[in-house]
């Protein structure tokens, strides 16, 4: 692959069990990109799907759209797996996940920082040995009450989160599309614009 192909990698679990979870919104938008382009996951040896598409405007952009197809906590094995068979470096990674910190239907982009307690981040630093990598983050809001956040996050989103789910997800695929069209600071300005 070419040096300014980029790898988009959205994390989940694996099953029907998980697909509804609020953990793996960061996996709906891999799939939701994968239609908007035309492109089919395919697996891979590195133990996810993957397809190579153009992302953002035309021409567009090369990246690879991945998901593991390990357990969240292990993302980062697959995930390093697929950089390594394309050769994309770390700061040519976007990372697709959930986040508690942000209120549900808000996506905001970052490179690097801390996981938040987030696993597949956590997995992803360690096999890398770097947190410098770009991260869309898809808000999921804080558990109501007392409710445990690892309980959460493994809860298929509410009837009334589902009717949004939707333009949250295509929100995010878009948020990554001007990522890779503009850069990050410039596409911050967009996406963490207060809506009118």
């Amino acid at each position: 692959m070419s040096d300014d192909t980029w790898l988009v990698v959205g994390l989940g679990n694996p099953g029907p069990r998980y697909a509804g979870n609020r953990h793996n919104v960061g996996a709906m938008v891999i799939d939701h990109l994968a239609e908007r382009t035309g492109g089919r996951l395919k697996a891979h040896k590195a133990g996810a799907s993957a397809d190579s598409v153009r992302l953002g405007a035309a021409p567009g952009t090369r990246a690879i759209l991945a998901v593991p197809h390990s357990y969240m906590n292990l993302s980062g094995g697959p995930t390093k797996g697929i950089a390594t068979f394309f050769s994309v470096p770390p700061e040519r990674i976007v990372v697709v996940h959930d986040e508690l910190d942000i209120p549900f239907g808000q996506v905001r982009l970052k490179r690097g920082g801390g996981e938040g307690g987030h696993n597949g981040l956590r997995s992803i630093t360690a096999s890398f040995g770097t947190k410098d990598y770009l991260r869309v983050r898809v808000g999921i809001d804080r558990p109501p009450g007392r409710m445990d956040a690892a309980s959460y996050v493994l809860k298929d989103f509410s009837s009334t989160e589902r009717k949004e789910l939707p333009f949250l997800v295509d929100d995010a695929a878009d948020a990554v599309e001007l990522l890779l069209d503009k850069g990050l600071t410039d596409a911050q300005q967009v996406v963490h614009a207060p809506r009118p």
